[in-house]
């Protein structure tokens, strides 16, 4: 079935599998509000998504009468209320993260042999802030609430190759004067091309024979809220190998993405390939 989505301007051919007709016009006043720092009349909502105000007139007073929308000035026009604001924060964003990732961590660790742990930046540095071991009776696993430096982790490499241009520089400037050492010839190229595969893989900085294996997980605009890795170790008489810790990591990476309200299609395909 083919549905006609109106996206606060001309109308966009669009298929999904089911159609929800009311609720698209609601989440289409919702996101022109909150995209427009005016206050707009109910003839200009219709006029934006290309809408009657007679399709659009029962949104605006359902969304009202729940508290989503608010009428202000003489012209009773339309704004958004903190509703949405405070629906977001009734669950810490860095617990729902935690929470999203670790069945998905948990499903790396089954199927690679492998631990696997989620990072963020914290100043300029890498903290692990959940891990799940490897399954077996042995492995190698980071701590968690372990601080790494920035650029001595694949999970560093990844958050920063995924930021745009002015944050990146940024955490670098932050970087070089918490570190007292020089920014690497050649790091801005080795992150473009971390960027371009969508991942990173790297021989441990502090362990022999360890590869991390990095992805970003990625917010609505492309940028990088976190990492997933797995600091690989061979095992013997497995079959497992980079290439399989790659298509799992991918797959949970995408999903966490998704999860947070991220980019379905910004991961690359690389990793399946590789």
């Amino acid at each position: 079935m083919r549905v006609r989505r109106p996206i606060h301007g001309p109308r966009r051919a669009k298929t999904v599998r089911y159609a929800a007709p009311a609720l698209e016009k609601g989440l289409d006043i919702l996101e022109l509000l909150a995209a427009d720092p005016a206050a707009l009349t109910s003839s200009e909502i219709a006029h934006r998504l290309r809408r009657t105000i007679g399709e659009i007139f029962r949104m605006l007073v359902c969304l009202g009468e729940r508290g989503y929308i608010s009428q202000v000035g003489a012209e009773e026009r339309y704004q958004l209320t903190l509703k949405c604001f405070e629906l977001a924060h009734k669950q810490h964003p860095l617990q729902r993260l935690i929470g999203s990732a670790r069945p998905l961590m948990q499903h790396v660790a089954e199927i690679t042999g492998q631990s696997c742990h989620l990072a963020m930046l914290s100043h300029s540095d890498v903290i692990v802030v959940a891990q799940v071991d490897a399954p077996g009776k042995m492995g190698f696993a980071v701590r968690l609430g372990a601080n790494i430096d920035l650029l001595d982790t694949a999970s560093g490499h990844v958050i920063l190759a995924f930021q745009q241009h002015a944050m990146q520089t940024r955490i670098l400037e932050t970087w070089r004067r918490r570190s007292g050492r020089d920014i690497t010839r050649g790091l801005h190229r080795h992150l473009a091309e971390i960027r371009r595969r969508g991942y990173e893989e790297l021989g441990s900085y502090q362990v022999c024979g360890v590869v991390n294996i990095s992805f970003p997980v990625l917010n609505q605009l492309g940028e990088s809220v976190a990492a997933l890795a797995v600091p690989f170790l061979p095992q013997v008489e497995s079959f497992i190998g980079p290439p399989q810790v790659k298509a799992a990591l991918f797959d949970a990476a995408r999903n966490l993405s998704i999860a947070v309200g991220g980019k379905r299609a910004a991961l690359i395909s690389d990793a399946k390939k590789s």
